[in-house]
């Protein structure tokens, strides 16, 4: 799992992260700006609307916001697909705040808590085309796989994958 020691060098911020109901107007404003974000790079977004509230409840789910003073400027989710595998959705760091380990520190408390549910496997998907989130998958050891969601076009998403208590490369 990602660690403080090995997340990105840049300037960290320590942000206080709260689970939050995913349907709470900072999760709401959050995932919408990241659909906006999707659209513009890869021309398609899920709908973040679409995904069930009730996906991220307690103990199966868990949703996170980041806050930095007063500001929720980061959020993520994690959901058990089945009794071995979750799935991480709506990994977003606002503009302003990326570069400061803020996306490594979401990721690593979601993947504790699938760890924490008995998942011994989870995946997630991204765009093609969004670099800085495949390169934080991708440092947090997460490898590319064919895609869990029917349908999914690999020119535009990328699907990846990870065995949790698996570490990070450092």
């Amino acid at each position: 799992m990602p660690t403080a020691s090995n997340a990105p060098a840049a300037i960290r911020l320590t942000p206080s992260v709260t689970a939050t109901p995913y349907d709470h107007p900072d999760a709401r404003r959050l995932t919408q700006a990241l659909r906006a974000e999707q659209l513009g790079l890869c021309g398609f977004a899920d709908d973040p609307d679409a995904t069930p509230v009730a996906d991220f409840d307690a103990p199966a789910g868990l949703f996170l916001i980041a806050h930095v003073g007063d500001e929720a400027v980061g959020c993520g989710g994690v959901r058990l697909l089945n009794e071995h595998t979750a799935e991480i959705k709506r990994m977003y760091v606002s503009g302003v705040a990326r570069g400061h380990g803020i996306g490594w520190y979401l990721l690593e408390r979601l993947e504790r808590h699938a760890a924490s549910r008995e998942a011994t496997r989870i995946m997630l998907e991204t765009g093609r085309r969004n670099s800085a989130a495949l390169a934080l998958y991708h440092r947090a050891g997460y490898l590319l796989c064919p895609s869990h969601v029917a349908g999914r076009d690999p020119r535009i998403n990328r699907a990846m994958t990870k065995a949790l208590g698996s570490s990070s490369p450092r």
